[in-house]
Parts: structure tokens; sequence; C-alpha cells
């Protein structure tokens, strides 16, 4: 009897999940505008998703569910007609979000330095928008910007660490409630409830902070290659 309870409540956490993920990205793409695709996911069904393997056909994919494919990258669109198609047959796919253009854009940086970015963020008073977290990274959503106008604002500084990437015109972020090799996608600061669409920070309000955490935190705050 307790096997088949823990079987039912095995399927309802699925099928929960897998709602979700139709619902986050009907949210992002109609609501907010965000062009939205599902990701490559994860050949093993797990709950964290941690050391399971891609769909992609690359055995040694080192993004593990983690990037788009099949679609591809520009394929992301806002039409929910497309977006309900795509989820009803791949429930389970992740949420890719395509940076830049009239989307958001992000900087992301390994866990352990976000967190320190995050902190002195906030310790100046800073309006932050959108966080994304993953077990190994976060990543600050800021507004569109372009890769002049980035290659300007990191130009002007004595050096930038390795650690940091930076998701704009032609990127790509997975957003939650996705799951990934490295495990669950969640928001570290989740958008505003009921907000039209959630508010984004220039990316030159946020890049010094995270240059400075990264640069102060050993190994740029993790050992981790993604």
């Amino acid at each position: 009897m307790r096997e088949i309870l823990g079987r039912r409540r095995r399927l309802r956490f699925r099928r929960k999940a897998r709602t979700a993920r139709l619902d986050a990205a009907v949210t992002f793409a109609v609501e907010w505008n965000w062009p939205v695709l599902p990701g490559a996911g994860l050949r093993a069904t797990t709950r964290t998703g941690a050391g399971a393997a891609c769909r992609c056909p690359d055995p040694d994919c080192v993004v593990p569910g983690a990037h788009p494919y099949d679609p591809g990258l520009l394929a992301a669109t806002t039409d929910e007609r497309m977006i309900r198609w795509w989820w009803t047959r791949r429930p389970d796919a992740p949420v890719v979000l395509a940076t830049g253009g009239g989307a958001p854009c992000a900087v992301s940086l390994p866990a352990v330095a976000g967190a320190r970015a995050l902190a002195a963020l906030d310790g100046t008073g800073m309006r932050l928008g959108p966080v994304v977290a993953t077990p190994t990274r976060w990543s600050i959503l800021v507004a569109p910007y372009d890769l002049e106008r980035l290659g300007e604002l990191l130009y002007a500084k004595d050096s930038v660490p390795s650690s940091l990437r930076f998701h704009g015109e032609g990127g790509y972020l997975l957003l939650p409630p996705s799951v990934a090799g490295t495990g669950q996608v969640r928001w570290e600061r989740a958008p505003l409830a009921g907000s039209a669409r959630p508010w984004l920070p220039d990316v030159e309000a946020v890049v010094d902070a995270l240059v400075a955490a990264s640069t102060s935190t050993p190994g740029g705050g993790s050992r981790l290659a993604y």
C-alpha cells in the first residue's frame, strides 16, 4: 500500500511540474513578451536532474538539458499556440529564454559569487529585477543591451573574471521551473506577483558589483566550468 501511495504522489508531482512549465512559458511569452522555446531536456527522469544525460546527440554535452535543440534558438516565439503545441508534446522540456533584442539580457556568475554580489547590491539600496538561480550559477536579468555597449563597458574595466558570462543578443538562459543537469532552476528573486512585465536594471548598474564579487571569490566562486 505504501508503495502504491508513493507512486501516486510521484505521479501527481510530475503532472504538477509539467503543468507548471507550460504555465510559466505562457506567462513569459504572452504576458511579458519574452520569446521562449523548449530546451533539450534530460533523458533520465529525476527530481533534481543531477547527473542526468542530455537528450541531444552529444554524449559529452557539457550543459545537459540546458540548451536549445530541435527546435533551434531562432524558433523562440511569443506565440501562445506554438508554445502550447511544444509543451503538450514535450511537457518535461525546460523553458529557454532567447536573450537580447527586445527581451531581457542577463549576467551570470558562479553561485557563491552571485550570493556575494547580491548582498553588495542590496547594501547599496539598488533596485534589482528578477534573479535566476541554479545550484551552480546565478543570473541577474538586466535590460536589453547590444554588444557594442557591452564592449565599451567591459573595456573600461582593469580586468573581467572569466567566470562571468554575458547573455545578450543571440544568447539564451534557462528560466524556472526548469530542471537541467546541474539541478533545479529557481527564482532567487522572483518577479513581483501580478506585474505586467518585470522591471529590469541597466547592465551598467550591476556589472561593477558582479566583477568585484567574482574577483574577490577564490576561483571565481566555483571550480565548475558550467
